[in-house]
């Protein structure tokens, strides 16, 4: 269907400024309101033919505000053309472009097109000024508005049909250019009057129009550009840390939240007793953080000072002492709870915790969370005893991974479930326990995200390696694998984790050894789950550095079978791209893929085609099994000996003096796993494949001849496959 719209939209430049006023919106809410306002202004103004200007969009604690650039005064007729269907087509497909188009089937019309009937519907809409599009647009704004919580206030609450708000909606201040857009909803009138700071200010403040309504406001100690107000509190906060000798500790979330809390905020540095810096700063300052919105600061050691940044919404006479006293108290309240947790926690042992988590579900079909860490433990163990992945002791990887999840039950992290691992960590060295359990315990969930730390030290690299596979197995083992978007057990993140740890750690770990130490037997298929699922989020973690995900493809196979090493997936697709990026790497590519398609042609299989008889379906699955390398080498030169009856071509020769040369040179860097130096053997072979399709006949009218070119194609193919799976590349 075409459309076709005729008119033209009178543009006088007038500014429309849109206050919606209300009780406190959330800090959490006023992003997602300032986008949802801007989508639905825009959706009004496009279902009307309306080009804007600039738009800009406000937030502050009780009001939203909107000012759209250069609006119409007038828009003129407009006459839209929809062509639908052609006549003939079936009652669905017309009843469906009516529905569209907003037309009954009387009002249709029939036109000529390309020599075949076709129905047209055609809607006038007739001028109308832009005042009256605007009176229309605000009320359905504000009805559409969707909030993640919203609630009904008054007597009309109690229907359903009745106005849903975030808070109760105050007032509305509605102007194209100077002059008042009159609409209402839910009993509250539009109109150019809004109010100041709570306390600041009292009275009606009339707004002129869009330019003077940010100044005004001002001037009623109301800055509304949230940004301003970020960067006031940014710059303020730091001041007053500077002016006491102290560093403030930066934090982005707090200056946004602040700033969606205040109207006019005002940054005031207090002092708690040092007392409680007794108690480990992680939680001092998630204290402060969630429960006050607090800042804090650090000393020049780079200590965690006795120091909070509050921000105040007022500027009070007495500067701020009586704001900042009341704050001091409230969070000395907090910290007071803090530390009493800090101290309870103290009186049991780590061993003596962890026994609470035998009533805790892991889940439901995968037992408790004692359970789980009696698996985590036994593979920790073998990690560093018997696969030295990484080298260590293995009793304090043991005892590690035993500890490590007995901080739950603690009263610190069931009030700031945030600081589970470091709390652990911190009982753990008041304990006296070695510190390199400590520490193991302390960051065994990292690596969380993609720019955390990685660990490096054997005892916690061994937890936490063994803590991320026994999340990953024990799901797959019973079917539960992430699916679109959803993640619920952070499958994701964990096999991130996995190979973050494997790749900073150098680590080479064999997952169907895995599988069996952790399971105590083997696993028909969860290897090969694992493995596929771990090479699929290598592939998305190499995007980004230029690999390409069938660079990897052409990675996963070993010896003929799934490749159960991820760093040795990861080391061949890494030098496979450095090696392709050359000349010589892109030139082999096409010569290979010249090669292939031959023998795909003739269905020519060469020496190898000896294997098919093994049962195997894939000719080609063990030419890089070792047990058959002498088999096929043997076919290969019996074949020779008794077919190469004629004197080669010289281009023949060398492709056959070279495959001697490349194929044991590729062979033994790939035994050394030194891929680099395998693809540079190859690469000698990407002049001699040239120049024998150049040069040489391979379908000769000659049996013999015949035969023993395309067995040579085939030994280049198959030297070519020992160091990656070139078929599996694309372009």
């Amino acid at each position: 269907m075409g459309r076709e719209i005729s008119g033209v939209v009178e543009m006088s430049g007038s500014d429309f400024l849109l206050e919606l006023r209300s009780e406190e919106i959330p800090a959490r809410m006023q992003a997602g309101a300032r986008a949802e306002l801007e989508k639905l202004f825009r959706r009004e103004m496009d279902a009307a033919g309306v080009t804007t200007g600039a738009i800009t969009v406000w937030s502050t604690p009780r009001r939203l505000a909107l000012i759209a650039r250069d609006l119409p005064q007038a828009i003129d007729a407009v006459s839209e053309e929809l062509k639908g269907p052609p006549v003939g087509a079936p009652d669905q497909a017309l009843d469906g472009f009516c529905r569209k188009a907003g037309v009954d089937k009387a009002d249709l019309e029939i036109r000529d097109v390309k020599g075949r009937e076709t129905y047209f519907a055609v809607k006038n809409v007739p001028g109308r000024a832009a005042r009256d599009l605007l009176a229309d647009a605000i009320p359905a704004i504000i009805r559409d508005f969707s909030w993640p919580k919203s609630m009904r206030w008054g007597a009309a609450s109690i229907s359903t049909e009745s106005l849903r708000w975030v808070r109760p909606l105050s007032g509305i201040v509605a102007l194209l250019g100077d002059g008042v857009v009159e609409c209402e909803v839910h009993g509250v009138t539009s109109g150019a009057v809004t109010l100041g700071h709570r306390f600041h200010h009292s009275g009606d403040i009339t707004v002129g129009n869009a330019d003077d309504y940010a100044v005004k406001l001002r001037a009623a100690h109301v800055i509304v550009d949230h940004e301003e107000r970020q960067d006031l509190i940014r710059q303020g906060a730091a001041k007053v840390a500077t002016e006491a000798g102290l560093k403030l500790v930066e934090d982005e979330g707090l200056v946004i939240e602040n700033a969606g809390l205040t109207e006019w905020p005002v940054p005031l540095l207090g002092r708690f007793e040092e007392d409680f810096l007794e108690v480990p700063p992680e939680t001092i300052q998630l204290t402060a953080r969630v429960n006050q919105k607090y800042f804090v600061c650090e000393d020049e050691a780079g200590k965690l000072a006795n120091a909070f940044i509050c921000t105040a919404n007022i500027e009070a006479e007495d500067g701020g002492a009586r704001v900042v006293d009341g704050n001091r108290k409230v969070l000395a309240a907090r910290l007071s709870d803090a530390r009493f947790f800090w101290d309870v926690d103290r009186k049991k042992t780590l061993a003596q915790h962890a026994k609470g988590l035998e009533r805790i579900t892991f889940h439901e079909k995968l037992g408790t969370v004692a359970e789980k860490v009696d698996r985590v433990a036994k593979l920790a163990d073998w990690l560093v005893f018997d696969a030295k992945a990484p080298n260590g002791d293995h009793k304090l990887a043991r005892q590690a991974a035993e500890l490590s999840k007995a901080d739950l039950v603690t009263e610190m992290v069931g009030e700031f479930p945030e600081l589970q691992g470091l709390m652990g960590g911190y009982y753990a060295k008041a304990e006296g326990l070695p510190v390199e359990v400590s520490e193991a315990i302390r960051d065994h969930y990292k690596p969380v995200g993609a720019s955390d730390e990685v660990p490096t030290a054997p005892t916690t690299v061994a937890v936490s390696l063994a803590d991320k596979l026994d999340n990953l197995l024990s799901f797959f083992r019973i079917g539960i694998l992430p699916t679109g978007s959803k993640d619920p057990f952070a499958l994701r993140r964990a096999a991130l984790g996995y190979l973050r740890l494997v790749q900073a750690n150098e680590l080479k770990l064999e997952l169907d050894q895995v599988v069996h130490a952790w399971a105590s037997q083997r696993v028909a298929g969860l290897p090969e789950k694992l493995g596929e699922f771990l090479l699929d989020r290598l592939a998305v973690q190499m995007r980004d550095e230029g690999v390409r995900h069938d660079y990897i493809q052409a990675s996963r196979s070993w010896q003929g079978r799934p490749d159960m090493r991820v760093d040795r997936v990861e080391s061949r697709a890494r030098a496979l791209t450095n090696f392709l990026g050359t000349e010589d790497g892109a030139n082999l590519l096409a010569g290979y893929k010249r090669a292939a398609n031959i023998l795909k042609k003739e269905d020519w299989h060469g020496a190898e085609s000896e294997i098919a008889r093994t049962g195997e379906e894939d000719p080609l699955a063990l030419v890089d099994d070792p047990d058959m390398k002498a088999v096929i080498d043997a076919k290969m030169s019996e074949r020779h000996a008794k077919e190469l009856s004629y004197t080669p071509e010289p281009a023949e020769k060398a492709l056959m003096d070279a495959l001697a040369t490349a194929e044991p040179a590729a062979a033994k860097a790939i035994a050394a796993e030194d891929f680099s130096a395998a693809m540079a053997a190859l690469a000698i072979l990407r002049a001699p494949i040239d120049r024998f399709f150049d040069e040489v006949t391979v379908n000769a009218e000659e049996e013999n001849k015949r035969a023993h070119r395309l067995d040579l194609l085939a030994a280049f193919r198959t030297a070519v496959h020992k160091v990656a799976d070139f078929s599996r590349i694309e372009g």
